[in-house]
């Protein structure tokens, strides 16, 4: 890969709509391994072979649906955009030949000194923007789709400089990786190795696609067992995974995981059957913990109240 020009005074903003680590997070990080392998910029497992770009994920389909907008990262001039390519995954049978069109719905910004950003995978038919437009940092492009080469509804952001890609989060040669040189990001970004995509409370253990869709439906007082659910990303093999699960009258289950795999993402579930005739009213409450080499990389807590 080639070596990222000083980075100047050019400076970017979040392109989506969001705020990191509540409504949407990031999934994956340009590669900096110049072999078949792969490594983020702080030499972690947030990158996949020959991945070109950041990608700026939403939780679930069902956000994607309620609209995210996709905001430019810096002022300039749309020199292109592609809108119409349906919004479906790319493993999908129903899915159509991508015939090169891999960044799926999106829009390509030329700015001052050479940079240019590239927004991909958009919602088909929310692109605001055409070629030749003036637009300012903040100027909403569209909106996060699923279109083209994904699996998941992210807006995929390529960042380049006289041709040349430059990660925004270290701007330094793009094969060398944890060197901490400063990114180019107006008020910084914090890094995170990992975290919760989305978690809730059901009947049953739902089924993956529905946790991804974002349409578990929660249990009643007559539920048949009561379930949390965590959907997670970054979790690498060795990692310590803690659940507990209590209610109006004490603890439920508890689950203490050492994950044997790296993964992108992945999918855990906790719970009990019930054994009445119903579940006692009261609040209900589920608490996470992520830990790597005994240090938290994420936790939280989930609250039902049942009537």
């Amino acid at each position: 890969m080639a070596l990222a020009p000083s980075a100047g005074a050019f400076e970017l903003a979040l392109p989506l709509r969001c705020t990191l680590g509540q409504d949407c997070y990031i999934q994956q990080y340009l590669d900096h391994d110049p072999g078949p392998g792969a490594r983020d910029f702080t030499c972690g497992t947030l990158a996949y072979d020959g991945h070109e770009g950041t990608d700026f994920a939403v939780p679930t389909d069902a956000a994607m649906q309620a609209g995210v907008a996709v905001l430019a990262a810096a002022p300039g001039v749309v020199r292109g955009v592609r809108d119409g390519m349906p919004d479906i995954r790319v493993s999908d049978p129903g899915a159509p030949a991508l015939a090169g069109r891999d960044c799926g719905n999106g829009v390509a910004i030329t700015h001052e000194g050479g940079w240019e950003t590239q927004y991909c995978h958009m919602k088909q038919g929310s692109v605001l923007v055409k070629p030749g437009q003036r637009v300012e940092t903040g100027t909403e492009l569209g909106l996060v789709g699923l279109s083209g080469r994904t699996e998941f509804p992210h807006l995929h952001l390529t960042l380049r400089r006289d041709g040349a890609m430059v990660d925004p989060f270290a701007t330094d040669d793009l094969a060398t990786c944890g060197s901490g040189t400063a990114g180019l990001w107006a008020g910084g970004i914090a890094h995170q190795p990992g975290g919760r995509i989305a978690a809730g409370f059901a009947a049953t253990i739902p089924d993956y696609a529905t946790v991804r869709a974002g349409t578990v439906p929660p249990p009643d007082a007559q539920a048949p067992a009561l379930v949390f659910w965590l959907h997670l990303y970054g979790v690498q093999a060795g990692d310590r995974l803690e659940l507990a699960l209590t209610g109006p009258e004490g603890a439920l289950a508890g689950q203490q995981i050492t994950l044997d795999r790296t993964q992108a993402q992945t999918f855990r579930a906790l719970g009990k059957r019930l054994s009445a005739a119903r579940w006692p009213a009261g609040a209900y409450t589920a608490q996470y913990a992520l830990l790597r080499d005994g240090k938290p990389v994420t936790t939280g807590r989930e609250t039902l109240t049942l009537p």
